[in-house]
Order: C-alpha cells, then structure tokens, then sequence
C-alpha cells in the first residue's frame, strides 16, 4: 500500500527555487520533500506589515544582512508571525517544515493542528560557541550583546517545535545540551550531495608513486576552508617525490598559494552543462579532497563520496566524514604533515586506497544522499500527523 501524501508548508526565508541560497541545501530539501512526502507549498518570505524593513535590511552587504535580519526578524516576531498565520489560515495544511530560518518560526502559532518541523546545520548560539565560531569571529563590536536574548528565542522556537532533523550528531548532542529538548524530538538524518545527477560508474583512479597525484579543494573561501594546510600538504608531497598536483574549485588562492601546480577554477556554475561537466571531471581524477576547514557542515564531503572520493578534513563540528567509512577526519590542529603522512601512507598501499574510496561511494548510496533524507523525513513527518490524528 502507498504511503498517504501530505500537505505540506515549506517556510523559510530565501526561496528553495533559488539553486544558490545556502549552498543548494535549500532547495535540495524542498525537492526531497516533493519527491517522498507529499505536495509541498512554498509560503512567502514577506515580513507582512514591516516588509519595508525586511527589503531595506535585503539590501545590505551579506556580511551585514545575516545577522542583521535574524536578530530583527526576532524582535518583530508578532508581526512576521501574524502575516504567516494569516497565510497557513488560506489552506489545511498537515505539516509545517521550516528549513535553516529559525527566525521565521519565533512567535508563530499555527492557526489548527499541525506537525511542525525544523532542519538547519547549526544554531546561531550552537555556531557562536563552537570551535567553529571561535574560529571566526564577530567582526562587529558590541555585537556579542544580543547574545543572550537571541539564545532565549531560539530555545523557545526549538522547544516549540515538534520534530528537529539535525544533519549530525555534532549538531544533536549540542542542540540537546544547550536547550533541553524533549526525548525523541531531535533526530539525526544526514544531508545530501549537492549534485541533481550523481556519477553512476564510479571508479577509483590508479594511485601509485609513478602517477600524478591529485589532490582537490571546493570552496568560496581559499583560508575559511583550509586552502593553506591543502597547499603545503600538495609542496610537501612534492617534496617527497610524490608529483602532488592541487585542483582548487570556488575561490582565488592569493599568489603565495599558486604555481604550476595548482589549477583553479573559480566559480562552476552547477546549473550550467559546462560547468558541470568540468566539475565532475575534477572530482573524478582527484585521489583526495583536502579540505581542513571550520564548518558546521560540509556539502562538498558528501559530493567527494558520491564520486567515490575519499575526504581528509579536520574532526570539527558535524562533518560528513566518518574514519575509514568515506575518509579521515584528523585531530583539530592537525598540519600539512598530518595530511602528507597520511596521503602517502595510501599511496603506498593502492589496494587499501581502492578500499576507501568504494567505501565513500557506498555510504553516498546509504546516508549522503537526497533520496535517503526524504524518505526519513516523509516518515517521521507521516507519523507526527498520525498521532495529531488520534
């Protein structure tokens, strides 16, 4: 029998249909959803009566915006909160699923019985106290004083909220630390690659010390993703008469990070045929993506293990990458040498390394996949409407 599709709201505050917005992750859970869920309605991003504020606050630079809307859409929760009622009020929806914009739930009462959902990488205040946010602070002063009240409203969203789909156990544990969740409320469902066809014939390149080695960075930013211990790990492979070659993907290495070893393509564009092309081709030749960042996430982990590409990154937040499942994920701390060591211990053991990299291509196919976080998804939410239905 053929499970009941459900109605759903989809809030947040970017459109999904944007293909650029938080890296893709939202507009990959809205397809998701669409494909294993049920019909799925995209509410309006508008604040209601303060929408001239949301438009002027739109305006600004990203790195002032970000913030900025978070912290005001808090404080005008009654007004966003009743624009949105208003809106739900035009349908019966059987679930109300709000991904990344927890701002956009603060004051929000459902206008009947419905299932509500959340689904975000992190927390501002989760974010803020981590390693990760101490690795990147606040560049604003005085900024650190809304700290306490941003953390009260996102703990009474979150209690608010029937179900919270985490993408990590990172996320889950700190989430449930912080803000005293309900047992079972919080659950841990890994996101997925950011490829709208992933690679079917998979197979590892030959990896020996006669051949190139390939190693491969994706990112917006060369230092937040760890371009210069990628860099120096490629020079000291070199060094060891390994001929250790950098495909960087995204971003612009300053020149101290760029000889003729080091291939940068700085922007593919995932909608565009070229561009994808040449985006698969590099995660396809490369033997390692090194990647040593600060993140909460990482979509760029998960499109490594669809390519069957084992990723070396640091043990930081909630990143995709399990020890000898799709990669390693080395100490904080861990330096080019680290990464060196260990990519040449591979090298040395091409069987081993086949190994690993089949083993990333299968937990793409099990976790790190799309598909998977629908039909997780679809079924907690289904039986969350059960159970309101009882």
């Amino acid at each position: 029998m053929s499970e009941p599709r459900l109605n759903i709201a989809y809030l947040c505050d970017f459109s999904p249909l944007d293909p650029y917005m938080y890296s893709g992750g939202n507009r990959h859970m809205y397809e998701a959803l669409c494909r294993h869920a049920g019909e799925v309605t995209i509410l309006p991003q508008g604040w209601g009566a303060a929408e001239r504020l949301r438009r002027a606050v739109a305006r600004l630079p990203d790195s002032m915006s970000l913030r900025l809307r978070w912290r005001t859409q808090f404080a005008l929760a009654p007004v966003v909160a009743r624009a949105l009622r208003a809106e739900l009020s035009r349908s019966r929806y059987d679930a109300l699923f709000c991904a990344y914009a927890l701002h956009s739930l603060s004051g929000l009462a459902p206008p009947y019985p419905m299932v509500t959902a959340f689904s975000s990488d992190a927390t501002q205040t989760i974010y803020r106290t981590s390693e990760i946010g101490q690795a990147h602070p606040s560049r604003f002063p005085g900024g650190r004083r809304l700290d306490a009240w941003v953390e009260a409203r996102e703990r009474r969203v979150l209690r608010g909220t029937d179900l919270l789909f985490w993408p990590s156990r990172w996320l889950r544990d700190a989430a449930e630390a912080r803000y005293g969740l309900r047992v079972g409320q919080s659950l841990v469902v890994p996101w997925g690659a950011g490829l709208s066809v992933p690679p079917a014939d998979v197979r590892p390149p030959p990896i020996d010390r006669d051949r190139p080695l390939e190693l491969l960075l994706v990112g917006r930013d060369w230092r937040a993703k760890g371009g210069p211990i990628a860099f120096e790990t490629m020079r000291l492979l070199r060094a060891r008469g390994l001929d250790a070659r950098l495909t960087v993907i995204g971003c612009e290495p300053p020149d101290a990070h760029r000889d003729d070893c080091v291939t940068v393509h700085p922007q593919l564009d995932k909608t565009v045929p070229a561009d994808v092309k040449t985006f698969d081709r590099c995660f396809s030749r490369a033997h390692f993506l090194v990647q040593p960042s600060y993140e909460s996430y990482g979509f760029a982990f998960c499109e490594a293990s669809a390519h069957g590409l084992p990723s070396l990154c640091l043990d930081v937040g909630g990143v995709p990458v399990r020890d000898g499942a799709n990669g390693h994920a080395l100490p904080p701390g861990s330096g080019p040498r680290d990464f060196a060591q260990l990519i040449e211990s591979y090298v040395d053991s091409p069987g081993i390394y086949g190994s690993l990299a089949r083993a990333a291509r299968a937990e793409f196919e099990e976790a790190l996949n799309w598909d998977a976080w629908g039909q997780t998804v679809a079924r907690h939410l289904r039986a969350g409407v059960a159970a309101l239905r009882r």
